[in-house]
């Protein structure tokens, strides 16, 4: 239990600030779309899903050459948000195709970079890894901390802070709150990890469906379309083929072909979908708007099903208000326990050592 307790301290000092980043990060892009509802203009609009109004605005969108993405404005957001070449440029505009406001680095616009933040540590893929090892430390620590718990339980008190801000009094505390968010930071973890460290994700999904299944499911068309995205394609009549395929599903993101030769792929969420965006995609010829492939999301194999429920889970962007309430609480609880961890993890070790005091 000494070696566990040893373990469990060192870990949570050397990393817990990560944590505690990850933490406050998550924690406040679960309620981004309000932030931008309150101060964006058009945000607050009400959703158009009119193929002919989108159309319209795909084709002013679209006829700079630059635009590589688009998510469409959705219930909770009045705005679509136009990717230009990468993650740093980009650009809110409303639902007639009118530029609302434009961005030339994430840094000008405060929940890009805490996306990035968030998922990649500002760093790109290699910031994404760290990220998913971090949220196995949170794992073993919320394991081994309840472990560590169960032996001083008759002690166990239900408060917000600690009844005293001396190194036993946070230490308590830190048990006792790490404790009662254990569920909901195991979720919280274990979402993030599958989202983040593939090899993870695959191995618990395999228990469901065969890798080779579920890769084969996913795969985009091998088919060549036009070099370049034509100026006189029909967009309505793109997105018309689309509701006539999925009738009542909502559209959520159109992409660019990313290199020529290349297909436009509109992806739509339909009734039942739990991931915002939906996993439901249609691949367009560039050149003559002409489908050339469907991924119906809910004929995906039983992993590939479960995987769309990650993020949704981890965002809370399901189950309501009570989900990203819980999600909510569950940022907090991070911070909290990394903050008060590091605190007193380091209190211990920096302040001037007091005569038959030992550092543990």
């Amino acid at each position: 239990m000494t070696l566990l307790d040893g373990l469990h301290r060192w870990t949570g000092g050397l990393i817990g600030l990560l944590l505690v980043v990850i933490g406050l990060s998550g924690l406040m892009l679960v309620h981004k779309d309000a932030w931008l509802r309150a101060t964006l203009p058009h945000a607050a609009d009400v959703q158009m899903q009119d193929t002919g109004r989108i159309g319209s605005a795909m084709t002013a969108i679209f006829s700079d050459p630059r635009a590589t993405s688009v998510t469409l404005a959705s219930r909770t957001l009045g705005v679509h948000r136009v990717t230009y070449g990468d993650r740093d440029h980009g650009a809110y505009v409303d639902q007639t195709g009118q530029t609302v406001t434009r961005w030339d680095s994430k840094w000008a616009r405060p929940e890009v970079w805490l996306f990035d933040l968030h998922h990649y540590l500002l760093v790109g893929d290699t910031g994404k890894t760290v990220t998913g090892i971090a949220g196995l430390a949170g794992l073993g620590f919320v394991i081994t901390g309840v472990i560590l718990w169960w032996r001083t339980r008759r002690s166990f008190e239900w408060r917000l802070w600690p009844r005293a801000w001396n190194r036993f009094g946070i230490l308590r505390h830190h048990r006792d709150l790490g404790v009662l968010a254990a569920p909901l930071l195991i979720v919280t973890f274990a979402t993030g990890v599958m989202m983040t460290l593939k090899p993870v994700e695959i191995a618990v999904l395999s228990l469901l469906s065969s890798k080779a299944d579920m890769a084969a499911a996913v795969r985009v068309p091998a088919l060549q379309g036009g070099a370049y995205v034509s100026s006189t394609i029909d967009w309505p009549g793109m997105l018309r083929i689309a509701q006539q395929r999925f009738p009542g599903a909502e559209f959520r993101v159109v992409n660019a072909p990313s290199k020529p030769g290349g297909l436009i792929a509109v992806r739509v969420r339909q009734v039942g979908e739990p991931t915002p965006n939906g996993r439901t995609f249609l691949w367009f010829d560039p050149a003559n708007g002409a489908l050339v492939g469907v991924r119906n999301s809910l004929a995906l194999p039983a992993g590939a099903r479960v995987a769309a429920y990650e993020y949704p889970i981890h965002s809370g962007k399901i189950g309501g208000w009570i989900w990203s309430g819980a999600v909510t609480l569950s940022g907090l609880a991070l911070v909290v326990l990394g903050g008060f961890g590091l605190y007193s993890f380091w209190l211990n070790r920096l302040l001037p050592r007091k005569p038959g005091r030992k550092r543990t």
